[in-house]
């Protein structure tokens, strides 16, 4: 079983990255963790993350106090569903990040 963890930047000012988890077996994505983190006031804070550790794919939306709102992404195919999760990230993160923030007020 191989396992490879990294991190993209989607800021240039690198206070915007992804982080990616995949687990293969025999060249096959068995799980994967795709997470938007941001750092707000010099504190990193996840605020998206897609996984499928409860049996099934999902995208959690994360909140300044902690709580999860958990969503049922119907995908499958592991590698199909990093590419979604991955697309979704870098298309909406200033999004998810605005909305992350007015949480904090």
């Amino acid at each position: 079983m191989g396992e490879k963890e990294f991190t993209k930047n989607l800021s240039l000012d690198g206070d915007d990255r992804i982080r990616i988890k995949i687990s293969t077996e025999k060249a096959i994505v068995t799980d994967v963790v795709i997470q938007y983190e941001s750092k707000i006031r010099d504190k990193w804070y996840p605020i998206v993350r897609y996984d499928c550790s409860h049996g099934f794919f999902h995208r959690d939306l994360l909140n300044p106090k902690g709580d999860e709102v958990k969503k049922p992404i119907p995908i499958q195919n592991l590698k199909d569903a990093l590419t979604y999760a991955e697309q979704d990230i870098k298309d909406r993160w200033e999004w998810y990040k605005e909305k992350f923030k007015k949480g904090m007020k």
